[in-house]
């Protein structure tokens, strides 16, 4: 599970227009090889701009298309993009750090959230992790250097990128395969 602005992406605040989707150094390199050790990608994003008003529905789809694009233009394949798009004041199950996005992720894409890894680069990541019994893993991008004291009690693990991260979850794999 993978968090998208600031992770994968670079983060934009209320990002609508999906010629401002970039994606980040190393991210299309470290969903390589999270895919190339077999896992399932999954994207879970708070798109809060659709219930402020700021974008339409249509415009986020839009956004998610074109980061679907950059990455299979890198030869990566996302499994799903889960969006939550209501206002922080709503109370929904589907903004994290709820986990309702997860949830339908798992019953989509046939998974054990609990057997999963949640990457993100803010508090609200690492919460929706712990919450789900993901292993955590709080990446230095977009907010994650300014969030990683805020997200301390619920990472597992701090890194610089995606790649980093991907490393890290191989090394991980790898360790628990020979033990």
């Amino acid at each position: 599970m993978l968090d998208r602005d600031g992770t994968v992406i670079e983060d934009r605040d209320y990002i609508g227009d999906p010629d401002l989707a970039t994606l980040l150094p190393g991210a299309a390199e470290g969903l390589g090889r999270l895919r190339a050790l077999g896992l399932g990608l999954a994207i879970v994003t708070n798109q809060s701009g659709i219930g402020l008003g700021f974008f339409r529905r249509a415009d986020a789809d839009a956004v998610n298309a074109r980061v679907s694009a950059l990455l299979a233009a890198n030869g990566v394949e996302i499994d799903g993009i889960y969006m939550c798009p209501h206002r922080p004041d709503e109370g929904c199950r589907c903004r994290k750090p709820a986990p309702g996005l997860v949830e339908q992720a798992a019953r989509e894409l046939g998974f054990d959230p609990s057997r999963s890894f949640m990457v993100g680069d803010k508090a609200i990541d690492m919460a929706l992790g712990r919450r789900v019994g993901a292993r955590t893993i709080l990446v230095r991008t977009g907010y994650g250097a300014a969030q990683q004291g805020d997200a301390a009690a619920d990472t597992d693990h701090v890194v610089d990128d995606l790649a980093a991260a991907a490393a890290l979850i191989d090394r991980m794999l790898h360790v628990t395969a020979v033990e």
